[in-house]
């Protein structure tokens, strides 16, 4: 920078008139300059990296000339050329001092190395993908992500960070971190005494956003390895974190730089760290800008994870800004912000179109818990942790099933979410059961359990939906419970309900009970019922409708003697057995 400005006023060429005293320090300036122009690249600097002087004779060519220009030698016309060279002497001087502030490093890292190295090598965690595939189904969605809000209403989705990092995200450790080289500070005073004897601040104002800050720029380099060594959930929970690091790592920088000795660079620092700050953000931001593009559901997570980190970390780094700067930073974050809405609203709907339409190959066990269910159920207890983002996105474009509280279009999402859900399991899924009749309703009870279940355990989505919702589907599964036990185990217990005569003695209407039974008992009890509470449900109604028939009919017929196969309290050990699945009854036999 220096030999470019420097150059032009350097030769050897003599004077054709005796040299003046001030031509003659002007001369020995020059040389000490030129020799930097000559080899900048093995030129080590007036400071090194760490404030240290490295060439205190550089800098004393540097004063040399900025006081020969003060003093003004070179007034008259005649001595025009001697002028351009002083100038051009002293811009060079002032690259000079350019290139030294962007050599010295005033903020310091170290603290934070630990932190900076825990989140680059951290694991990416539990998948919080929508709609995982077959190999991630496993993943227990509520283990996955960070929930970081007093109302509990918001998920900070994010890895399972280390400590370290989850302190600085806490905000109480900054005040122990020194982030900034007291060295390097007075070393900034120095260059700014000089820049402003030399009337070139503008020169140095333009080098502010390039100067170096470790301290945010070893988080950012975190995203530049893994946008190419990373899965894209990877970068977005590491940028979602970044955010919110660099954020409080402005605001903590402000104060520590605030806290050094006053100095020629003070009228500057305001100008410095809001160029750093500006440069730093605007590249986050388009890294965030990146993925705006994205659309697929299975995203969705990750992308309102984006969404809040960018949206809460906006009020305080604006803050710290004015007039075009915050304009400009302003600008770009709600151009992105809505950019991520646009793309969330499409990928809501995607995953309302994967719930209505999916019908997954994979068939659900004996009438079990479909895996349609699960996925569904999982994505609904992920987005309801959003619920404040998502009524803020979905505002103006979001339609419901009617079937949540009014005014939240979060709860109107979930809840239009599981009514596909139940549909599509009523409908297309319901018919890959054996039956038309006892194993549907076992189907349907058991994924409507399911949904009860999971809705009440994760009480994101039970507050959302409201008591009201959940009432009625105990309705729904209480007719699913009658509707199988009638179903599967009625004809059984019409048999000997319906009049002897004409189809012979009581004891072949027992033989066929008998017969009828031991098929329904067969065929019931490698069912699996998950849910115990369900199982004792499914028991308790087949129990109450066969157990009094059989008892009743053996106190109309007390003369069967040995054609009894089976005792009341046999019937009622046997119906005690339903519903532990295939498991269980190839123990047994």
């Amino acid at each position: 920078m220096g030999a470019a400005v420097g150059k032009p006023a350097f030769g050897l060429a003599v004077a054709p008139r005796t040299q003046t005293h001030a031509e003659e320090r002007l001369a020995v300036v020059e040389h000490a300059l030129l020799q930097w122009t000559r080899s900048p690249g093995a030129d080590s600097g007036v400071w090194d990296a760490d404030a240290s002087y490295t060439n205190r004779g550089l800098l004393a060519a540097v004063d040399d000339v900025l006081l020969l220009a003060e003093e003004d030698p070179f007034p008259l016309p005649g001595a025009s050329s001697a002028r351009r060279r002083l100038d051009s002497a002293v811009g060079a001087a002032a690259s000079r001092m350019v290139e030294e502030f962007l050599r010295v490093r005033v903020w310091d890292a170290s603290p934070l190395r630990v932190a900076v190295d825990g989140l680059a090598l951290a694991s990416s965690g539990a998948s919080l993908l929508v709609f995982p595939s077959a190999g991630d189904r496993t993943s227990d969605a509520s283990s996955g992500g960070e929930v970081d809000a007093s109302d509990g209403t918001r998920s900070r989705a994010s890895s399972g960070v280390p400590d370290e990092v989850a302190a600085l995200l806490e905000g109480e450790v900054w005040d122990e971190l020194d982030l900034v080289r007291p060295a390097g500070v007075s070393v900034l005073h120095e260059i700014a005494l000089r820049m402003v004897r030399a009337g070139c601040t503008k020169e140095l104002f333009r080098a502010f956003p390039n100067a170096p800050c470790d301290v945010l720029d070893r988080f950012l380099s975190i995203l530049r390895v893994e946008c190419s060594q990373r899965t894209t959930e990877a970068v977005i929970k590491r940028w979602t974190t970044v955010a919110k690091i660099i954020g409080k790592a402005i605001v903590a920088m402000r104060r520590q730089l605030y806290a050094q000795s006053p100095g020629a660079f003070d009228s500057f620092r305001d100008e410095y760290l809001l160029a750093i700050a500006e440069n730093r953000i605007l590249i986050l931001l388009e890294f965030a800008n990146g993925f705006t593009s994205i659309t697929s559901h299975e995203k969705l997570v990750y992308m309102l994870g984006m969404y809040e980190a960018l949206s809460d970390a906006a009020p305080s780094l604006l803050h710290l800004f004015s007039g075009a700067r915050k304009e400009l930073v302003a600008e770009r974050t709600q151009d992105i912000l809505t950019k991520l809405a646009d793309a969330m609203r499409i990928m809501v709907s995607g995953v309302v179109a994967k719930v209505r339409g999916d019908c997954p190959r994979t068939p659900s066990a004996a009438g079990g818990v479909h895996p349609l269910a699960r996925d569904a159920m999982t994505c609904a207890e992920l987005l309801a942790r959003h619920r404040t983002t998502l009524d803020l996105i979905l505002a103006g474009g979001g339609e419901g099933e009617g079937d949540a509280p009014a005014g939240s279009l979060a709860a109107a999402l979930v809840a239009e979410l599981i009514a596909c859900l139940e549909r599509n399991l009523q409908g297309k899924l319901a018919l890959a059961c054996a039956d038309a009749g006892g194993s549907r309703h076992l189907f349907l009870a058991n994924n409507m359990s399911f949904i009860l279940n999971r809705a009440a355990d994760a009480g994101d989505v039970a507050s959302l939906l409201g008591g009201a919702w959940a009432a009625r589907r105990r309705g729904r599964l209480a007719q699913h419970v009658a509707s199988y036990a009638e179903s599967s185990w009625g004809p059984a217990v019409a048999l000997l309900e319906t009049p002897a005569c004409g189809r012979g003695k009581p004891a072949k209407i027992l033989a066929e009970f008998d017969a009828a039974f031991t098929r329904a008992r067969d065929s019931e009890v490698c069912r699996q019922v998950p849910d115990p509470e369900l199982r004792a449900a499914l028991r308790n109604a087949v129990s109450e409708m066969v157990v009094p028939a059989y008892c009743a009919f053996l106190q109309r017929h007390p003369k069967l003697g040995s054609s009894v196969r089976y005792t009341a309290d046999d019937v009622a050990e046997c119906l005690s057995e339903l519903f532990e699945g295939e498991a269980v009854d190839a123990t047994k036999s």
